[in-house]
């Protein structure tokens, strides 16, 4: 072998220990450069996606490293590395919303960097990533762009240290504004009232009936002077109307036969009154609603078994302020004669009326 040869040789195998030297000493500095978590599921929640709207963003991941977390960042773009301005997008007054990102820590907003649209939370003495399920970032009072049906990127990273400036996790997201779908209805409004008959020995406001009733009736039947007659029926409202509804009563004329009649119990609605004693010539009305709407609201129920005349106008013996469902109110009719009332056939018709108010 030549001289040149064997010269050669040597400096080939020099290359080769060099070459096996650099790459020994690149691999034995791996372990201090920053593990790069593989992230996962990703996605980016907008609270109020309209565009324009202010709401809150909330970043949601899995696989995050458990390298030390002293910044999490998410950059809002028109390009999928986050750069590029979306029209209308305000990020300057960006509040903490909540992190999972790491379990521990003092975390706080940062919007130093809001006209990149760069959203930041810093973290005062950064903590080691969460890596188990999925964490999340979220900040408020973030003000949407101003356009609809755009796709738009977020690019999220984590950084070791809150200067944000080595990266240790990254990931990118896309988006869309949307408008709001507008949502009209009409609804009818509604009411239904219905009478019904009671069988004797209904109680009603502290009386007792002693007749039986039906949806269209009130047979006395034969009256003494010796027993006052009572009969009973109940009253049912249900109706949509927001502020409730009255119900009202009167009748055509008093109790009358031929040119005789009964006459009225000596008390008004506003202020109604025992009943008179058996003996006694009236004709009223009583009602358990504790709640009317006009005058003393518990009128005929502070003192029980307190009775009306009827009138030919309206008056209350039901009321609600708010709408109802099936709320029953029982209303008594009383009737008494005296040992000169004339005999004969007494009809009257008495007429209630339900009233919503929307």
């Amino acid at each position: 072998m030549s001289m040149q040869q064997r010269w050669n040789e040597i400096l080939s195998r020099s290359t080769t220990v060099f070459i096996a030297i650099i790459v020994a000493f690149a691999l034995s500095l791996l372990p201090f450069l920053p593990a790069h978590a593989a992230l996962s599921t990703t996605s980016l929640g907008l609270s109020d996606s309209r565009p324009s709207q202010t709401g809150v963003y909330t970043f949601t991941t899995s696989g995050v490293s458990t390298a030390t977390i002293g910044c999490i960042e998410l950059d809002l773009g028109t390009a999928s590395d986050g750069t590029g301005s979306i029209s209308g997008l305000d990020t300057s007054a960006s509040t903490f919303s909540s992190q999972t990102i790491t379990s521990t820590g003092t975390w706080t907003v940062s919007n130093t960097q809001s006209a990149s649209h760069k959203l930041r939370l810093v973290n005062g003495t950064p903590t080691a990533g969460s890596a188990t399920a999925a964490r999340t970032a979220a900040w408020g009072v973030v003000v949407n762009g101003n356009t609809a049906d755009t796709a738009y990127f977020g690019k999220f990273t984590t950084y070791t240290d809150n200067t944000c400036a080595t990266p240790v996790d990254t990931s990118t997201v896309e988006f869309i504004y949307t408008t709001g779908q507008s949502v009209s209805l009409t609804v009818d409004p509604s009411l239904t009232f219905a009478v019904a008959g009671t069988a004797s020995a209904t109680a009603c406001n502290g009386a007792t009936s002693n007749v039986t009733t039906t949806a269209s009736t009130i047979p006395f039947g034969t009256v003494t002077s010796s027993t006052n007659k009572i009969g009973v029926q109940n009253l049912t409202v249900t109706t949509n109307a927001g502020n409730g509804y009255t119900v009202h009563t009167r009748y055509t004329a008093k109790p009358t036969s031929g040119s005789n009649d009964i006459d009225d119990h000596g008390s008004p609605n506003s202020a109604p009154t025992a009943f008179s004693a058996a003996g006694t010539e009236a004709f009223g009305y009583t009602t358990n609603d504790a709640t009317l709407g006009t005058g003393t609201a518990n009128r005929f129920t502070s003192t029980p078994n307190v009775w009306a005349a009827f009138t030919t106008s309206n008056t209350e013996v039901a009321y609600s302020n708010v709408a109802a469902s099936s709320q029953t109110t029982c209303v008594g009719q009383q009737v008494g004669i005296a040992g000169t009332t004339p005999a004969g056939s007494y009809t009257t018709t008495v007429v209630y009326t339900a009233t919503p108010v929307y």
